[in-house]
């Protein structure tokens, strides 16, 4: 039995530890408007409302993993549409993955709207390293046309 107790420790503590999701203060959408073909890109802050055509897009809450985990984007979301008669419904409550747009995005008769990420512009930017420089050209080790 005490064998059986260490060989399960050893295997949970093996796992990878996965990192806590990271709160964003702004979700990233796109939408199509299938009446003129045209995509657009638009940021919504959370619990703040953007119209999209009769849509009116909330997220209410954005997350995304830090750059070293294995990317997962979520937001909750809740679109309502307007009608005609002034009175709005909604359409569509639940959440969208950045990753996998086609198995939770908002498929309308006249527009679809996804999740295409999450944003802060108050987070570090992450260091960049710096190409590096070209070897200087070797006028003879380059072979001409007559050679």
């Amino acid at each position: 039995m005490r064998r059986l107790f260490v060989v399960a420790a050893v295997v949970a503590l093996a796992a990878p530890a996965a990192a806590e999701p990271i709160r964003n203060p702004i979700a990233v959408f796109a939408g199509l408007d299938k009446v003129t073909g045209g995509i657009t890109s638009f940021e919504v802050a959370i619990d703040q409302t953007h119209q999209f055509g009769t849509l009116s897009v909330r997220p209410r809450i954005c997350y995304s993993r830090p750059v070293t985990e294995e990317p997962k984007t979520t937001s909750f979301v809740e679109i309502d549409e307007a009608t005609r008669a002034g009175k709005s419904g909604r359409v569509f409550s639940g959440w969208m993955f950045a990753e996998s747009p086609g198995l939770n995005a908002l498929e309308h008769p006249v527009y679809d709207v996804w999740l295409t990420g999450c944003k802060d512009p108050n987070a570090p930017q992450p260091v960049q390293e710096a190409p590096p420089p070209e070897p200087p050209a070797d006028p003879d080790a380059i072979p001409q046309d007559n050679d």
